[in-house]
């Protein structure tokens, strides 16, 4: 189930959901939600993908939340919740190639700097959007690039 939350309401994609939320210790919480009480624990949050695990009642549940920025993205589009696999990086804007980074053969991690394109005199350091291997490189120093032109092809 996905669904926004903040102190005062849920929303779930159709309808927004009234609760009464009361912190009790750093990780526990009593909500009354449609005259029922629950005693919520946190027991893992994993910020990078937005997905927090309680024990709501024993039950252990996983929750996966968005925020109005999520939403917004999902609005327009760029939602990456059902994104598959990566297979390569695309220059998002057209520029010059100042820097590769990387090589054939590398292994990077989601986040690592890739190269630095050159766009409008700013310098962009594009990362890699996931863990993979670098099957080939099809740019070079100094090449210029069009929106959109392949620059890497991951594994």
């Amino acid at each position: 189930m996905e669904f926004t939350i903040n102190q005062e309401k849920i929303a779930l994609p159709d309808s927004v959901l009234d609760w009464d939320l009361i912190k009790i210790s750093e990780h526990q919480y009593h909500i009354i939600f449609q005259n029922c009480s629950f005693l919520a624990e946190l027991e893992h949050i994993d910020w990078e993908n937005k997905i927090f695990k309680l024990k709501i009642n024993k039950k252990i549940v996983s929750v996966a939340v968005k925020d109005r920025m999520d939403l917004l993205l999902e609005k327009m589009g760029m939602s990456n919740t059902n994104a598959k696999k990566i297979n390569e990086l695309k220059a998002p804007m057209p520029g010059m190639i100042l820097n590769i980074a990387v090589q054939e053969g590398n292994s990077v991690k989601k986040g690592d700097k890739l190269l630095i394109l050159e766009a409008m005199k700013m310098e962009n350091v594009l990362k890699s959007p996931t863990d993979a291997v670098i099957k080939s490189i099809k740019i070079k120093q100094g090449e210029r690039v069009e929106k959109n032109h392949v620059l890497i092809v991951f594994q």
